[in-house]
């Protein structure tokens, strides 16, 4: 392992017809570009599934319960500054319309096609999982 530890919480949201949200990182930001599912770090003492519906509510403008994710993975990967742990959570639930209000651009996306877009090493194995489960 090469530096400290960093919890991030993601999201799977899944629409009516079985398509995934994802979110293209803004420019300006680390891995500028690249796809990724949506969430974000946890804050002091905050809950992981707390953590994610309060990154909802800010990266997309969705309303999502505690109670509605769903935990399906995680990945595990060393990046060169940290090691990143991310829990992977399925969100079926939500009230709202997602907004990239961070300036993101969101794609719903076939989970056979998560490969054909670029993403953060640490996504990929998690599209692969998500392309062959559903």
């Amino acid at each position: 392992m090469s530096g400290p530890v960093l919890l991030v919480v993601a999201a799977a949201i899944f629409d009516k017809a079985g398509n995934i949200l994802l979110a293209q990182r803004p420019e300006g930001k680390s891995m500028a570009g690249l796809w990724e599912f949506p969430g974000g770090k946890l804050e002091a003492g905050e809950a992981p599934e707390a953590a994610l519906c309060r990154e909802l509510k800010e990266e997309l403008k969705l309303t999502v319960e505690p109670s509605a994710l769903k935990p399906i993975s995680f990945a595990s990967f060393n990046y060169p500054d940290f090691h990143l742990l991310m829990p992977l959570y399925e969100v079926r639930d939500w009230q709202g319309t997602p907004t990239g209000l961070e300036g993101q651009s969101l794609a719903w996306v076939k989970p056979a096609e998560l490969g054909i877009y670029e993403a953060p090493p640490a996504d990929i194995p998690l599209f692969e999982e998500l392309a062959r489960r559903y």
